[in-house]
């Protein structure tokens, strides 16, 4: 990690662009089980970082909201949320 940028900047950055990329899905009807499960694991892994982050754990609520975005990211790459190309939330291109 950069020596100038803290793990509580980092942590806060991940969790807006989180917070937002998790507003912007939309699920593909057509893969709507698998999707609807991938969203699933993606929310539960952006509560647990939040709760890591309340109790003072901000490695491992770091390596929580990644997991997250990285959720994400593979929904997006797979085909199973559209997310309108959109580049800078996720991982499309």
């Amino acid at each position: 990690m950069n020596a100038g940028i803290s793990i509580k900047d980092k942590l806060t950055k991940y969790f807006g662009l989180t917070a937002k990329a998790l507003k912007k899905v939309k699920i593909v009807e057509k893969h709507k089980k698998e999707a609807e499960d991938l969203l699933d694991l993606a929310q539960r892994y952006y509560n647990d970082a939040k709760y890591f982050e309340k109790k003072g754990d901000l490695v491992n609520a770091f390596g929580a909201v990644v997991y997250a975005h990285a959720f994400l990211d593979i929904g997006a790459r797979l085909g199973l949320f559209d997310v309108g190309k959109d580049s800078k939330l996720f991982m499309v291109d």
